[in-house]
């Protein structure tokens, strides 16, 4: 997934501001796949194994978990496709529909607040 597809789109995009927030599930955090990911994104990879530590599962620090699956979900779901065609077709809509003035469910007394702003 990341060397056929992930990777060979970055190319079509601007990546120098681009961070990467990786899970730090054991199953997405092979040597081989941090290598690749560090290769990619350098310093910019948050990682419990990149230069950036977040803690995990902490819902500070996950806005995309708390926020962007349940909105792409509701967007995708408001017309209650009913073949897996239409539902495929929502998906690629609404998330070609993203655009950088959607809030990631940032609030003003949130304290990372300002750096999620700037990094993600």
């Amino acid at each position: 997934m990341i060397t056929n597809f992930f990777i060979p789109e970055l190319h079509n995009h601007d990546v120098q501001e681009l961070w990467f927030l990786q899970d730090g599930a054991t199953y997405h955090t092979a040597r081989a796949t941090i290598d690749l990911l560090k290769d990619t994104f350098g310093d910019r990879l948050i990682s419990p194994f990149g230069p950036v530590h977040w803690p995990p599962r902490s819902c500070d620090l996950t806005p995309l978990d708390y926020f962007l699956w349940g909105y792409v979900k509701s967007l995708v779901y408001a017309d209650k496709p009913q073949t897996l065609d239409h539902l495929e077709d929502n998906i690629r809509r609404v998330i070609a529909d993203i655009r950088p003035h959607v809030q990631i469910g940032l609030h003003p007394s949130q304290p990372w607040q300002s750096y999620a702003r700037n990094h993600i």
